[in-house]
C-alpha cells in the first residue's frame, strides 16, 4: 500500500499581511522538503476545488455565502484580528476542503493506505458560523462528515495534536455521536477553550490540556494512558489527524517543548492504532506550525512514518 500526498498551487494564493505567521512560505517550505528523493514514492494528487455548497455539511449556507462575499478583488480584508482574506483565499480554502474529501475517498476506496493533505488555510479553529484563528472552513470536520454520510461509516475518530485547541472542530462535531474528537493542546493559550470538562453532547469529546513548557514525555504519557485506550474503546473505522506542528519547541506562537522525534512518535502510535482498529486507514491534514525549519522537519518525519505503514 502507499501514501497519498495532496496539495495544490492555489493554496499559495491565500496571501496574508507581511509578518503574519500563517504565510505562503509555510507551504513552500514543506514543498521544498518533499522534493527530497526519500519522498519519491508518495502518490501525488492535486487537491480538487470543492463546490461552496459542500461546506454546508458543517456550516450554514449563510456563513459560506458571507465568506465568499468577503473575498476582495484586490488587497486584503480582515475578518478578525488574526484572520485575513485576499483575492485567492476562497479558491485556497475550497482546495483545502476538496483535498480532504479526496483523501478520504482514496483511503476508503483502498487506493492508498493513508494520506497527507498539505493545504492552507488551516481549518480547526473555524466554528459553525465564525472564521477565526487563520481558519475559514472546518476541513477535518468536513472530512469526517464525508466519511460518515457519503461512505456510510459509523465511527470516525479525529485526533488533533496542534498546540492550540481545535475549538472549531469541537464545535462542528459537538452533537455528532458518530465521531470521537480528541485534542492535546497547551493551556492556557489561544483560543481559551479545551478544558477537560468539555466532553461533547454524547461524551464524544476528550480534551487533554498540557501545561506550558511541558515536553514530549507529558504528551507520550497522555497518548499511552488516555488517547490509545479511548481509541480502542471507540473502535473507529477511520482515523483523521489534525496535524499541527506548533507544539515544537522552536515555534514562536506557543510554549510546548516537543521536538521532531515527538511528532514521529505520536504519528507511529496513531498508525499502530489504525492498523489494529481500522485496517490502517488514516487521513492527516496540515494545521499549524510557524517556524519554517521546524515545520518542514516535523512534517517530513510525520509523512515518513505514514509511508512506513
Amino acid at each position: 500500500m502507499s501514501t497519498a500526498y495532496i496539495t495544490h498551487s492555489d493554496c499559495l494564493g491565500h496571501v496574508t499581511p507581511p509578518g503574519h505567521p500563517e504565510r505562503v512560505a509555510r507551504l513552500e517550505s514543506i514543498e521544498t522538503r518533499m522534493s527530497d528523493p526519500a519522498f519519491d514514492a508518495l502518490i501525488r494528487h492535486e487537491a480538487p476545488r470543492a463546490e461552496l455548497n459542500v461546506v454546508h455539511a458543517c456550516h450554514p449556507a449563510t456563513y459560506a455565502d458571507r465568506i465568499a462575499a468577503a473575498i476582495p478583488e484586490m488587497g486584503m480584508v480582515m475578518l478578525d484580528s488574526d484572520t485575513h482574506v485576499s483575492p485567492g483565499s476562497l479558491d485556497a480554502a475550497l482546495r483545502a476542503v476538496g483535498g480532504n474529501l479526496l483523501a478520504v475517498d482514496l483511503v476508503l476506496s483502498g487506493a492508498v493506505q493513508n494520506a497527507f493533505v498539505a493545504t492552507r488555510p488551516p481549518g480547526h479553529h473555524a466554528e459553525t458560523e465564525t472564521a477565526m484563528g487563520f481558519c475559514l472552513f472546518g476541513n477535518v470536520a468536513l472530512a469526517a462528515k464525508h466519511a460518515l454520510d457519503h461512505h456510510g461509516l459509523s465511527r470516525v475518530a479525529v485526533m488533533d495534536f496542534d498546540v492550540h485547541h481545535g475549538n472549531g472542530t469541537q464545535d462542528l462535531l459537538w452533537d455528532e455521536d458518530r465521531t470521537l474528537f480528541i485534542s492535546t493542546h497547551q493551556m492556557p493559550l489561544y483560543p481559551g477553550t479545551g478544558q477537560a470538562s468539555e466532553t461533547g453532547a454524547h461524551g464524544n469529546v476528550i480534551n487533554i490540556p498540557l501545561p506550558p513548557h511541558s515536553g514530549g514525555s507529558e504528551m507520550r504519557a497522555a497518548v499511552t494512558e488516555q488517547i490509545i485506550p479511548a481509541l480502542d474503546a471507540f473502535n473507529p473505522e477511520l482515523i483523521l489527524i489534525s496535524a499541527g506542528f506548533d507544539a515544537h519547541r522552536d515555534d514562536p506562537l506557543a510554549q510546548l517543548d516537543w521536538d521532531t522525534t515527538d511528532f514521529e512518535w505520536i504519528t507511529r502510535r496513531l498508525c499502530e492504532a489504525a492498523d489494529r482498529l481500522c485496517q490502517g486507514r488514516v487521513v492527516s491534514t496540515l494545521e499549524g506550525g510557524y517556524d519554517l525549519d521546524a515545520l518542514a522537519a516535523s512534517v517530513a518525519a510525520h509523512i515518513a512514518v505514514l509511508m512506513e505503514q
